[in-house]
């Protein structure tokens, strides 16, 4: 029997059926296809943005990144990450969006956005949310 916590996580994220939805991706990654095929059973419309094929710019990265930790925006899974010691000795944010841009493998993947909202990687909480 599922929990109250997954009941309502459902119960949010199928509410939500129809709204569209920006899907920034690299479409070999398996986690994006993982979050992918979660919000298309929950009847979300996703808009794809290839990451590697249509880049984000600097400016697009500074504006979708805001006012969050830009950090959260680094993928640690990346060649480049592990090899510059970022998660002991993290670049500068002007920095770490202009590596994003040049790179866009070391961007955390999925970006999604909806409403003014974003979610990085695949988080059922923060989907739900959207």
């Amino acid at each position: 029997m599922a929990t109250t916590k997954a009941r309502t996580r459902r119960r949010t994220a199928t509410a939500k059926s129809g709204k569209k939805v920006l899907f920034m991706q690299k479409p070999s990654c398996t986690t994006c296809r993982k979050a992918k095929k979660f919000m298309e059973r929950r009847g979300f419309q996703l808009y794809f943005r290839d990451l590697a094929k249509e880049r984000l710019s600097s400016s697009e990265l500074e504006k979708l990144i805001g006012k969050r930790d830009y950090t959260q925006f680094l993928n640690s899974r990346n060649e480049l990450y592990r090899k510059e010691n970022m998660k002991e000795e993290p670049p500068s944010r002007k920095e770490a969006i202009r590596l994003m841009a040049k790179e866009p493998n070391l961007i955390r993947r999925p970006v999604i956005v909806a409403g003014g909202r974003v979610v990085v990687g695949f988080d059922e909480d923060g989907i739900a949310r959207l």
